[in-house]
């Protein structure tokens, strides 16, 4: 955290590696905020057990798109706040960074909310985001096997995940 005309608080993160490495969390929910999907690939503190963290990061989300939705200059309609809007529809949320960590934010048109932590200097992860959603519909929804709703359970999914992951720098 940055005063003015201080210094920083608190550490910065090291530099992002030249080879990707630079995920730290991705969390995936339903519409119902029902987590789906967690994975971890770099998170040094764990101050909460599993159902808090993902109640706490639902509820940050949820908070975040009322908020640009309220403070859109453009839309009148201020009803139905927790409904998935279109992409290209009305005004939404994306990204947010701090000096420790950037929190990325896609939802899809079916309510699924992807959600990925990395280093503060990663880029624009939208495109990324997209291609985390194929993955899904390609080896989870596509699946005869996952009863929707309930977590995922699938290696193909898992495997291909981390291999992407990895690349993202």
């Amino acid at each position: 955290m940055q005063f003015f005309g201080g210094s920083d608080v608190s550490p910065s993160p090291p530099a992002p590696t030249a080879g990707g490495h630079n995920a730290n969390v991705m969390y995936m929910f339903n519409r119902n905020g029902v987590c789906l999907f967690y994975r971890e690939w770099n998170r040094p503190l764990r101050t909460l057990n599993p159902q808090q963290d993902h109640k706490l990061m639902f509820g940050l989300l949820f908070s975040l798109k009322s908020l640009t939705a309220k403070m859109d200059p453009t839309g009148a309609d201020k009803r139905n706040l927790g409904v998935p809007q279109l992409p290209g529809q009305g005004c939404s949320f994306h990204s947010f960074r701090t000096n420790t960590y950037k929190l990325s934010f896609m939802e899809s048109p079916s309510g699924i909310k992807i959600i990925l932590v990395t280093h503060p200097r990663t880029g624009d992860l939208r495109e990324a985001l997209k291609y985390i959603y194929s993955l899904y519909v390609e080896y989870v929804a596509k699946n005869p096997l996952y009863d929707p709703g309930t977590p995922i359970r699938c290696d193909l999914f898992n495997t291909n995940l981390d291999l992407y992951v990895r690349s993202i720098s």
